[in-house]
């Protein structure tokens, strides 16, 4: 799949959004295990589009889509769904299970950063597992970017490994997070996998995201800290 026409095109200082870090998702195999690790489970798909209030004719954009079953699920009960990924791979794996569902969604292969949205503007917007790919400084580029393609009222929904802890408890809570989550080879992301997370990615505090929405122009609704290393905030674009 091409880079989308919805693509601005990029100059040449900025994040190199196409070159993700972490694990490698370059291949149709590693995709397919990338979707097993994650759990893809449509009912939670389907919870969650219940809390966001997805219904038929609305408009939802999910940014990093991945293996796009939420897009897939959206468009299960009639909203128009647009999925958008840096990563070819995983947009025809998406694109797959759109089709194996019966049902039509958008496909974009573009990035949080570069991604222009075209038509009327978005009912919701979505990301989750993957803001943490960017540093701050394109963390809220992203959310610019975001919010502008959003209505005004509309929603904006985050989930991701976002650190609820007291910086100098930093070290205790990471190192749990590893041992505890990490699974054997082939049953799930391992330790190696959460190690690289912590050392490779950025992902950051929710004081500093919540200053970042906010400059965004979203007033936040709520946050949740499921754990002290993973958190959700649900928004409404001013």
């Amino acid at each position: 799949m091409p880079r989308s026409d919805r693509a601005r095109r990029r100059p040449a200082w900025i994040f190199h959004e196409y070159e993700p870090v972490g694990i490698d998702l370059g291949s149709p195999a590693a995709v397919a295990a990338y979707d097993r690790n994650q759990g893809t489970d449509p009912d939670a798909d389907d919870a969650l589009l219940d809390r966001l209030g997805v219904d038929t004719g609305m408009r939802l954009v999910d940014l990093a889509c991945g293996t796009g079953s939420l897009v897939v699920q959206a468009a299960r009960r009639g909203a128009e769904g647009h999925g958008v990924d840096v990563s070819q791979e995983m947009l025809a794996f998406a694109e797959a299970q759109a089709n194996r569902a019966g049902v039509g969604a958008h496909w974009h292969r573009s990035g949080f950063l570069d991604y222009a949205h075209r038509g009327g503007p978005a009912d919701v917007v979505t990301t989750k597992s993957a803001l943490h790919q960017l540093p701050d400084f394109w963390k809220q580029q992203a959310l610019l970017n975001a919010a502008g393609m959003l209505r005004p009222g509309g929603t904006f929904y985050l989930w991701d490994v976002i650190f609820s802890f007291e910086p100098a408890d930093a070290a205790e809570h990471l190192q749990r997070w590893i041992d505890t989550a990490g699974r054997p080879e082939g049953q799930g992301f391992t330790g190696a996998d959460f190690e690289a997370h912590v050392r490779e990615e950025f992902s950051t505090y929710a004081w500093v995201l919540e200053g970042m929405l906010e400059r965004a122009g979203f007033d936040i609704v709520s946050s949740t800290s499921r754990t002290p290393t993973h958190g959700e905030f649900l928004c409404r674009r001013r």
